[in-house]
């Protein structure tokens, strides 16, 4: 090969390159028809509950998983069980404690394929306290945007949720299930 043919055959090598490097699509979510939410069991009774606000920057394509990213804020006085009672002592200091610890966040570290199901690990921080969490993910095409499900469960007595006088997880299970359903549109 000429040195003429290698100055034009390097641009081009890098040209072709690049798509293989580039990022993951980068998505909105879309409020109505978008969940974050968990469940739990207290006294043997399966309850759910939700949050009502939180914020979510998705980028994600599943051929691309090495440059694929999910980082999400809650706000945790937002929550909701549907018992006034409960929804009244999450909050507070023996389980969420707002006050000192008002947000939740998880941040993903990578993903990985799991047999035919993707993987999201990551960091969730709750209570002062980041432990890892992995989070299966279900991402759907649709036109110009996707839904995005995911599920995992977490352990509360790691984060210091409901500990002391509430550590007795034949009153309240440990595992807590996560799952979220989101309605996104591409940026």
């Amino acid at each position: 090969m000429n040195r003429l043919a290698r100055k034009l055959a390097a641009p081009l090598l890098l040209a072709l390159a690049l798509p293989g490097f580039a990022s993951a699509a980068d998505y909105a979510v879309q409020p109505a028809g978008s969940t974050l939410g968990f469940s739990g069991s207290f006294q043997g009774q399966s309850f759910n509950g939700s949050f009502g606000q939180w914020t979510a920057a998705i980028s994600y394509d599943a051929a691309k998983l090495a440059t694929s990213k999910f980082d999400v804020e809650v706000d945790l006085a937002s929550v909701k069980t549907g018992d006034k009672d409960r929804d009244g002592a999450l909050p507070g200091s023996d389980f969420f404690n707002i006050a000192k610890f008002p947000k939740a966040h998880f941040v993903t570290t990578g993903f990985r394929q799991n047999g035919a199901q993707v993987v999201a690990d990551g960091n969730l921080t709750l209570r002062g306290v980041t432990k890892p969490a992995s989070l299966n993910v279900t991402f759907k095409p649709q036109g110009t945007g996707a839904t995005l499900d995911v599920a995992g469960t977490v352990k509360r007595l790691d984060f210091g949720v409901g500990g002391g006088d509430y550590a007795d997880t034949s009153v309240i299970a440990n595992e807590v299930k996560i799952n979220a359903h989101l309605v996104l549109t591409a940026k």
